[in-house]
């Protein structure tokens, strides 16, 4: 069937003006929308990825942390760490010091003293990085979200609140056999009993009695969580320790929600 002539023509005529008004556009008025509006939203982080990144993240803190004060000179090099004397004794030493005859009695065992407590932190603080991989890897979901959240040192606080007594069950016996291993008594042994023999002259009433395996345990986790706190902030502040795209997800995650940005 032929199309009637005037309705091609119209039709031609139509076209021709809707062309014309096109060319009139100014297209630098068009408002081109932001396709970043109609973007799917990232995933969210899974149970998974979050358990996961965290406890990734916190076995290489602990390890990094415990690692550099079981080397040697670990705690008696470091100016933060290093194990004096115990409190009962510290606050005698000056006065053994400063009396010839207690200082020759004793003066070198004070220092053979402090040198094996800090050997002795040395060589048991490998012994608490398998208490805190357990129990990192035994950390729930729900833990780990709070974790995450928690800003600094939340994960070191989840730490001391779940092996702070394994740890020092197990650590003291460590330390004790590390602190026989380098003879420890021999040198502390008789500073006990010259400074009992001799408390009148110091100002004392009482014998003392400090033990030694409980001091150089509490001063040894002390500072093994200290260190520990120190990785998990470092990861937590520095995009660049984040070294896998996990950890860049669930550490991103924890910048955007932490409790510690909020109101």
């Amino acid at each position: 069937m032929q199309k009637n002539p005037v309705y091609i023509v119209a039709s031609m005529l139509f076209f021709i003006t809707a062309c014309g008004s096109l060319s009139n556009i100014n297209l630098n008025n068009i408002q081109i929308p932001n396709t970043d509006a109609y973007k799917l939203p990232e995933p969210a982080l899974s149970q998974t990825e979050a358990a996961s990144g965290l406890k990734e993240a916190l076995i290489n803190g602990a390890s990094t942390g415990t690692q550099s004060l079981q080397k040697v000179g670990g705690f008696s090099q470091n100016a933060v760490y290093r194990i004096l004397l115990p409190p009962e004794i510290q606050s005698l030493e000056q006065k053994i010091r400063n009396n010839a005859l207690l200082n020759a009695a004793v003066g070198k065992e004070l220092d053979k003293t402090i040198a094996a407590m800090n050997q002795g932190a040395e060589l048991a603080a490998a012994k608490a990085f398998p208490i805190f991989k357990n129990a990192i890897q035994q950390m729930s979901f729900s833990d780990a979200l709070k974790i995450l959240t928690g800003g600094n040192g939340a994960a070191t606080q989840f730490l001391k609140t779940n092996t702070s007594n394994q740890l020092t069950a197990a650590f003291q016996p460590e330390i004790k056999t590390a602190l026989e291993s380098v003879s420890i008594y021999q040198y502390w042994n008789p500073i006990v009993s010259t400074i009992n023999k001799n408390k009148k002259i110091l100002g004392l009433t009482a014998d003392v009695q400090p033990n030694l395996e409980s001091y150089v345990t509490e001063k040894a986790i002390v500072a093994i969580f200290s260190e520990v706190e120190i990785q998990e902030n470092l990861i937590r502040k520095d995009p660049i320790k984040r070294s896998t795209e996990l950890l860049k997800k669930v550490f991103n995650y924890a910048d955007n929600n932490s409790n510690e940005t909020k109101p």
